[in-house]
């Protein structure tokens, strides 16, 4: 008896845009018809039309799947309907908003871990995505616009994807759909002008869009070489350019605190490690195994930094270790690590002296490694 064989995974097609009314769904669903008119089993699993009446008369002619109804406190909320999608199995499947957050009742958390099982069932999935809700982008979109942005989804899931295209608007011409309603009905758009819709904000994330395209586009057609980077990333690591040069494998250590700051930290390292193609681990170091000396919620905060990174698939260790400095930098050694990622410390008296010295420890220690101390800016009010 001969073995099934295995079933192929789905192709994932990605449109990126910088702001909602870009017009990613309007082109999503215009290859929808394309592949429609040359035969292929297309059907579109999800579709959010914000009461745009182009996007709206665009899926005239396309079969859509019904949404499921899930039941939370007292409202039923209309989701993607996964299980129905996998029953009728089309060849390729549309799915709007792939950073969206699933009403609480639904068999997953996120809308981009329905598409995973869609794409392991052997479904090709077109969906749309902000460059916003890109996870190692919070920081910095938090900075351009004031806005902490509550949707990410991983990197590693855009990473993942065989096509990511690029939605693209002028500025001036997105403001101006915007002015007249087609985006956000008219009681929205005053507020809409106050926040994402800036026009310096907005120039910034096509910006950032353009870069982040551009790096995805690189890394699949095999153009980004060995010490070549980005521009964007190119003035955070010429230490490490130099590294490469000379053929060493870069790695980096992240470590890992009750500080809030840590997610941030965990964030810019994860990014840098994807320019640079380099493995990444993220490092706290304990006392005692048990770390029944440390307050409950440095535990918490700690295991939710940890999770965190893993969620980025960041490789997590958790060492032994009286002396931080001395234990980070061993480990780096071991591991041949060649980046060291560290918050900046706060001022802060209450902190134990071996605290408040780390970072110069750690440079001393690690004079053969680069030492990145990342500080979290503050916008200015």
């Amino acid at each position: 008896m001969t073995e099934p064989t295995p079933r192929q995974r789905g192709n994932l097609k990605i449109y990126l845009g910088y702001a909602a009314g870009v017009g990613k769904t309007y082109q999503m669903l215009t290859e929808v018809h394309q592949l429609k008119r040359e035969g292929i089993d297309v059907v579109v699993g999800y579709f959010e039309p914000h009461g745009r009446k182009d996007t709206i008369a665009h899926i005239d002619g396309l079969e859509l799947l019904p949404r499921r109804q899930i039941q939370y406190r007292g409202t039923a909320f209309g989701e993607m309907d996964v299980e129905a999608i996998l029953h009728r199995h089309p060849q390729t499947c549309a799915i709007d908003e792939l950073a969206h957050t699933n009403v609480p009742g639904a068999d997953r958390t996120k809308r981009w871990e329905d598409v995973q099982v869609l794409l392991d069932s052997g479904i090709n999935v077109l969906t749309t995505l902000n460059v916003q809700h890109i996870e190692s982008l919070n920081d910095l979109v938090w900075q351009i616009t004031g806005i902490r942005v509550r949707e990410t989804i991983p990197d590693w899931v855009v990473k993942q994807a065989d096509e990511v295209v690029m939605v693209d608007l002028p500025p001036e011409a997105l403001l101006n759909r915007l002015r007249r309603g087609v985006i956000y009905s008219p009681d929205k758009v005053g507020q809409a002008l106050q926040n994402f819709f800036k026009e310096s904000t907005l120039v910034v994330l096509r910006e950032l869009t353009l870069r982040q395209t551009a790096h995805e586009v690189d890394v699949r057609q095999g153009v980004l070489e060995k010490g070549e980077l980005p521009h964007a990333e190119s003035s955070l690591n010429r230490q490490t350019v130099s590294a490469r040069n000379g053929q060493l494998q870069d790695r980096i250590l992240i470590y890992v605190t009750p500080d809030p700051s840590t997610a941030m930290l965990i964030r810019r390292g994860r990014r840098v490690a994807d320019y640079l193609k380099a493995d990444c681990f993220a490092v706290s170091v304990e006392s005692d195994a048990d770390r029944s000396h440390m307050p409950p919620a440095q535990r918490e905060a700690i295991e939710k930094h940890l999770n965190f990174a893993r969620n980025l698939r960041i490789e997590t260790r958790i060492i032994p270790g009286l002396n931080i400095a001395q234990a980070l930098v061993d480990f780096a050694r071991l591991h041949e690590v060649t980046q060291i990622f560290l918050v900046r410390p706060h001022r802060s008296h209450t902190l134990p002296f071996l605290e408040r010295n780390l970072v110069d420890q750690v440079v001393r220690l690690a004079q053969d490694m680069q030492v990145t101390i990342v500080a979290e800016r503050q916008r200015p009010s």
